[in-house]
């Protein structure tokens, strides 16, 4: 069955997002360089990381939240093309939104098609709420977290609300000028 990894960029004080995150401004206040690892900041190191994350990925689970928020920006084919997303929701799907996304209720069912669908390669999570879901149900195999050196103050917590503590393993780490890239596998 394939792993399932969260894997998420995140600010030094633990914030996926700055307050006030909407369609319009997708990452809230005060995150703005919270993706720059990806983008402006990035190293040969930081480019290697994430095209190894693209081609190991099989299928994406997001939430709803995340979906509503980004689907413009991603469009056709979610946020890695050609690879299927499953968004989680308990609201009806919209009534019109681009191809390679399918809608499922609950979490678990959400993992469950995604595992099917990406074959030998991994599931990627994305999203707080996701991983707040899917990590006390034990359906987490690894958390990556790539730590910016940026203070947000507020938003949404990547570890906001978990019910009981979660022992990790680390098995990578890597330092660039950009972010502080590291690996944990959740030990059950």
């Amino acid at each position: 069955m394939a792993l399932v990894i969260s894997d998420m960029s995140v600010s030094l004080d633990g914030y996926v997002t700055g307050p006030n995150d909407s369609r319009d401004n997708p990452f809230g206040d005060g995150a703005g360089t919270l993706h720059d690892w990806l983008f402006d900041a990035a190293t040969d190191d930081d480019r290697a990381l994430l095209r190894q994350a693209i081609d190991v990925t099989g299928a994406v689970v997001m939430g709803r939240k995340s979906f509503d928020k980004c689907v413009d920006i991603w469009g056709e084919g979610g946020p890695l093309p050609g690879v299927p997303c499953f968004v989680v929701t308990h609201r009806e799907p919209p009534e019109r939104y681009p191809s390679g996304y399918t809608f499922s209720d609950g979490v678990a069912a959400a993992i469950g098609s995604a595992q099917e669908a990406a074959g030998d390669k991994f599931v990627g999570l994305h999203g707080a709420t996701v991983l707040q879901q899917a990590l006390p149900l034990g359906l987490v195999d690894e958390i990556h977290v790539h730590v910016v050196p940026l203070l947000i103050g507020g938003g949404t917590r990547l570890f906001d609300t978990l019910p009981s503590a979660v022992e990790l393993e680390r098995t990578d780490v890597l330092v660039t000028p950009a972010a502080t890239h590291l690996r944990f596998r959740v030990t059950r």
